[in-house]
């Protein structure tokens, strides 16, 4: 494992944190047995990555660890940062059968300070992206820790389709037709989240920013990386027997969800 010489930074901002539900992510990645992680977006990812024996890779906002021993348990050597202490806890928790695998710093995404340059053949940011406030600083650190022939390969929630509070599936009864509506696309936004709908006590908010695709393009261009592989990853599920089940699938099917974008350095 290359790390570089260890500083005293400590993060400052946690507004962006998701320590404050990190019970519930852990619960809801490892216990409910159908979630989008598992079924989509980790087959795809372990499909595009390809062999991983030997490799050095940086899990960015790597959460409580789950795709950090996915990819410790393909024969990578990982390196996970989060902004989140108590998703580390439990990462940390988790991590005994890989203890000389995955390394688990608490720090920000826009500062690497314990990675060498042109150490990490493979930098994954799952999910997390638009989670975090400062990009243009973050996609500098993720060029600047990748080896020359590196890769950057994140995903998103399809910034197309899935816009916070500027999104949603609607009806139309009279065409008999299930579509996704969007009220706002341009236009960047930062959005608190309510991650215990329905629930008066003891609420729990995260942060999520929605910027066009533009936003991204020209950021990864400014941080001196290009795109080399672009694909949208739609649901698995399907809908229960109804009037509208046939409809919904169909929709399902043609919107995605999820955007991965694969990226080199220029």
């Amino acid at each position: 494992m290359k790390l570089a010489k260890s500083d005293s930074n400590k993060p400052k901002n946690t507004e962006t944190s998701w320590g404050n539900v990190a019970s519930w992510y852990d619960t809801h990645l490892e216990k409910t047995g159908d979630t989008y992680h598992e079924k989509v977006v980790y087959p795809n990812l372990a499909r595009l990555l390809g062999d991983m024996k030997g490799k050095h890779v940086l899990d960015l906002a790597c959460g409580q660890g789950q795709f950090s021993r996915l990819l410790a348990e393909a024969g990578a050597s990982v390196i996970g940062i989060d902004l989140g202490k108590e998703l580390l806890a439990i990462a940390e928790k988790k991590n005994k059968p890989y203890k000389f695998k995955i390394f688990y710093y608490n720090t920000t995404a826009h500062d690497l300070y314990m990675i060498k340059d042109g150490t990490q053949d493979i930098v994954v940011c799952v999910l997390a992206l638009q989670n975090i406030e400062k990009l243009q600083e973050t996609l500098k650190e993720v060029s600047r820790v990748l080896t020359k022939e590196g890769k950057f390969v994140c995903v998103l929630n399809h910034p197309s389709f899935r816009i916070p509070r500027a999104s949603g599936w609607m009806y139309n009864e009279h065409e008999q037709v299930q579509y996704r509506r969007i009220d706002a696309y341009l236009s960047e936004s930062k959005v608190k989240i309510d991650m215990t709908p329905g629930s008066e006590k003891d609420k729990k908010f995260t942060v999520s920013f929605h910027r066009p695709l533009q936003v991204y393009v020209k950021a990864f261009a400014k941080a001196g990386m290009a795109i080399t592989r672009l694909e949208e990853w739609e649901s698995h599920r399907k809908s229960e027997k109804g009037p509208k089940q046939r409809l919904e699938d169909k929709a399902r099917k043609e919107i995605p969800l999820f955007m991965c974008i694969e990226l080199k350095k220029i």
